[in-house]
């Protein structure tokens, strides 16, 4: 694994970036847009997790998660190897049964949803709300990028995955605190 020995190297100061692989890629590139929002998206958990009220075992999933995502920021970091079999840690399917496992155990515990809800309700949920519309905005940005490079497909399933789990998770924050979800109104 990489060692960080400084931060400021001053390499990325003509607006270039490196790779795992060390090519030099420009910052503005969708590659590193990827990168950049799911790095974002692990940032935003991280707020999150340092809510005093989220409850221990949505702070246990959430800090798996982050390390899930640090997996897949070092497989989109990597697209550009020449080798088509990763030698970096990625996503793999257990990943996303981790998150299909807590969609299933939280939502058992919720019940189907009646109507559409406004993001919202406790600071921890309103929180995993803000971090569920910033993980669709990186599956937007991978979706993109992989119209033109080799994305692997569970990344994008993942993706796809995490924002769900996060989206119950913030119902389940609401519901373990005893927060009304405001229901969204389609007539006013």
């Amino acid at each position: 694994m990489p060692r960080i020995t400084r931060p400021d190297t001053r390499t990325g100061d003509d607006g270039t970036t490196a790779t795992t692989s060390g090519a030099r890629v420009a910052k503005d590139s969708r590659q590193i847009h990827t990168f950049g929002a799911i790095d974002e998206l692990n940032s935003v958990i991280g707020m999150v997790i340092s809510h005093h009220t989220l409850s221990p075992d949505l702070i246990e999933a959430l800090l798996r998660i982050q390390n899930d995502l640090f997996h897949l920021g070092a497989e989109i970091s990597s697209l550009d190897s020449p080798d088509d079999t990763p030698n970096f840690p990625c996503i793999e399917d257990r990943h996303i049964k981790h998150l299909e496992e807590i969609i299933s155990n939280l939502y058992d515990e919720l019940g189907p949803l009646q109507n559409f809800t406004l993001p919202g309700g406790a600071p921890a949920a309103a929180s995993l709300h803000f971090a569920r519309v910033v993980c669709r905005r990186a599956e937007r940005e991978a979706v993109a990028l992989a119209n033109t490079a080799k994305v692997r497909p569970l990344a994008l399933v993942y993706l796809n995955r995490l924002s769900d789990t996060l989206f119950v998770m913030a119902r389940s924050e609401n519901r373990r605190t005893d927060t009304a979800e405001t229901l969204w109104d389609s007539h006013r």
